[in-house]
């Protein structure tokens, strides 16, 4: 079934013209458009289904500095201040929270890493506590087990995957941007070399610059315009139950399992890193950039099926503009979750807080996670075709970073000063003999 999502009116009419064209209205795509309709751009945003139903609801909600890729912490961290800044902005409500993370461990290899980890985050201002044993389980007394030690990282927190997306691009609207659900976009034109137009299912708009952020579909949409842009997506499943008991952390990770607390008082449950591969064209195209992470993920993830190409997101034939794509015969992508993913994640969940035994699982999704071969996202503007700016593969760690990663491309795209430093993000670097490097932490 579909992850919780709340539902909002948006624009009937499609402009003929506009200064940006946003395709995706993920947490991405809705944060850009709104930092370029706070600039006075007029800005279109486009949504082949609904705002934020594919990977944007369908995560943990974690807003998070803790163990970032060293490239990513920059725009981590000011998106934690941007979360709070668009509430007070906006006066829209994202369910955004400075709770705190709490990270437990058994695993002395795991909890150097940390360790590791957390000298470095010193060095760039960066709050994070290692916690000994004995604070280990005073702040996780209700599973009633002992630990070897753990994280926490007071500063981040969580916000609601349920509503975050929508209010976002109410905000939009609010400021004078138009947003349009269920309308695709196909493809772009060009004129002398350079974007001119995006054109949609609807009709087209006439426009200099679009930015892609399109998910899990931006590798095929890419093909159709001759860019190589390697990206696979993981199908990872997810579940809602009823409630926490007291003393429950609002988001506490662990090898086993991880839990987040939401609005209604129940949790989002879900085991880190565990997926499924469904095999597909663009996975068999991409297969040799993509074999190191498989390696270093072999126990967490396993094959899939033909759910992959039933959803025709890694499809790898083009489509013409003047005829129906993959993406409106499949307005939203609703994998089906793993069953046997499902009862492992209840069962570890029970057996690290033994009292959810009161619980009962009330939703169960899965979603796909577009990843790059380094896991950190592709952010640029593409160079054989000017005028597109590409963002896309946040390989699950997206959500958390959509107030950053909205703000900088809309600085790439107004040519601002930017908000953290684009240049390690660019999609370029798949093209050299470095894109495989991974950062230490």
């Amino acid at each position: 079934m579909p992850a919780p999502l709340f539902a909002i009116e948006t624009n009937a009419e499609l402009p003929t013209h506009a200064d940006v064209v946003v395709i995706g209205g993920g947490i991405i795509g809705t944060f850009t458009a709104y930092y370029l309709a706070k600039r006075g751009m007029k800005v279109a945003l486009l949504e082949k289904g609904r705002i934020g139903a594919e990977q944007s609801s369908r995560n943990w909600g974690w807003c998070r500095q803790q163990n970032r890729d060293a490239r990513e912490l920059p725009m981590a961290t000011k998106s934690l201040d941007l979360w709070e800044q668009f509430s007070a902005d906006s006066g829209e409500e994202t369910g955004f929270q400075r709770c705190g993370l709490l990270y437990l461990s058994n695993s002395e290899k795991e909890l150097d890493g940390w360790a590791k980890w957390g000298e470095f985050a010193r060095t760039v201002n960066v709050k994070t506590q290692m916690l000994t044993a004995e604070e280990a389980a005073a702040r996780a007394r209700v599973t009633g087990k002992p630990w070897r030690g753990g994280v926490f990282s007071p500063t981040d927190g969580i916000a609601d995957p349920s509503r975050a997306a929508p209010a976002v691009a109410r905000a939009v609207m609010k400021l004078g941007g138009t947003v349009h659900q269920d309308c695709a976009a196909r493809g772009v034109e060009t004129e002398g070399g350079r974007l001119s137009a995006v054109v949609t299912e609807k009709g087209t708009i006439r426009t200099k610059m679009a930015v892609l952020s399109g998910g899990a579909w931006a590798s095929s949409f890419c093909h159709q315009h001759g860019i190589r842009f390697p990206q696979a997506a993981i199908r990872q499943t997810a579940l809602a139950i009823s409630h926490g008991v007291e003393g429950m952390p609002a988001a506490c990770h662990t090898t086993g399992v991880s839990m987040t607390r939401r609005v209604n008082g129940g949790y989002t449950v879900a085991i880190s890193g565990r997926g499924r591969v469904d095999p597909t064209p663009q996975l068999f195209r991409f297969a040799p950039q993509f074999l190191p992470m498989f390696q270093r993920r072999w126990r967490s993830l396993a094959p899939g099926g033909l759910e992959g190409i039933r959803a025709g997101h890694e499809g790898w034939r083009k489509w013409k503009l003047d005829q129906q794509t993959p993406m409106e015969r499949t307005r939203i992508l609703d994998p089906k979750p793993d069953a046997a993913a499902v009862a492992l994640t209840y069962e570890r969940a029970v057996e690290m807080i033994p009292a959810l035994k009161a619980s009962s699982i009330t939703a169960a999704w899965a979603g796909y996670v577009d990843s790059t071969p380094d896991g950190v996202p592709g952010i640029g503007e593409m160079a054989s075709l000017p005028g597109l700016v590409l963002a896309a593969g946040f390989s699950g760690h997206g959500f958390g970073i959509g107030p950053g990663a909205g703000h900088l491309i809309a600085d790439i795209v107004s040519g601002a000063a930017p908000l953290v430093d684009p240049r390690p993000y660019h999609p370029s670097r798949f093209q050299s003999s470095s894109w495989g490097k991974v950062a230490d932490f």
